[in-house]
């Protein structure tokens, strides 16, 4: 029941097209001192189509991807007053987009690599990955070992490489130390490599 009220409220603003050259953070306080919808309307223009492409991108479903987005607009909205400003509100927005959808794997597909860390605050060796070997794989073998990694460091590999996320906005996101970023990044990386190599070299 709660559910359906509030996606009766956002049913007439999915469609609005408000615009406004406002920034998001005066956008956002706009809406906590007057609750007016037209202000999170201009938010949902704004991020609704990442939000969905980054729910597809993640969930390889076009109807679970669209019930994700209605379900994390429904998120941002309950929770709007919570936003610190301490990062970018496209962070924010990515970071409960990132969770939510992470959260419908662990329960639909009980992926392991999920569950467990990859350690990655310790600093051992790990073997560096030429990053010029990822721009450079066939784009069509780039999707193939995308799917075939654990869905971890594919996420990962797409905030930095597909997203263009700073080392600093992934670890708001992951909730990690920018050290121990760069190590999953790079942990991610070499498995791609790996993974590259078994399947399309002889």
């Amino acid at each position: 029941m709660l559910k359906l009220m509030f996606i009766n409220l956002l049913n007439p603003l999915m469609t609005s097209g408000v615009k406004s050259a406002l920034t998001d953070d005066e956008v956002i306080s706009k809406y906590l001192e007057t609750s007016d919808p037209k202000y999170y309307s201009i938010l949902y223009d704004r991020y609704s189509t990442k939000v969905f492409s980054k729910c597809i991108s993640l969930l390889k479903s076009e109807s679970l991807a669209e019930d994700a987005a209605q379900d994390i607009f429904i998120k941002i909205l309950m929770n709007l007053s919570k936003f610190s400003g301490k990062s970018k509100f496209s962070t924010w927005i990515y970071s409960i987009t990132y969770n939510y959808c992470i959260d419908m794997i662990r329960r639909k597909k009980k992926d392991p690599s999920l569950l467990v860390d990859n350690i990655a605050d310790t600093h051992d060796a790990v073997e560096d990955v030429d990053e010029k070997f990822l721009l450079e794989v066939n784009i069509t073998r780039l999707k193939i070992i995308l799917e075939d990694i654990p869905v971890a460091d594919k996420s990962i590999l797409l905030m930095k490489y597909q997203d263009s996320l700073s080392i600093k906005e992934i670890g708001e996101i992951l909730d990690k130390s920018e050290s121990a970023i760069k190590m999953k990044i790079k942990r991610a990386k070499l498995k791609f490599k790996k993974s590259y190599y078994l399947k399309f070299k002889d």
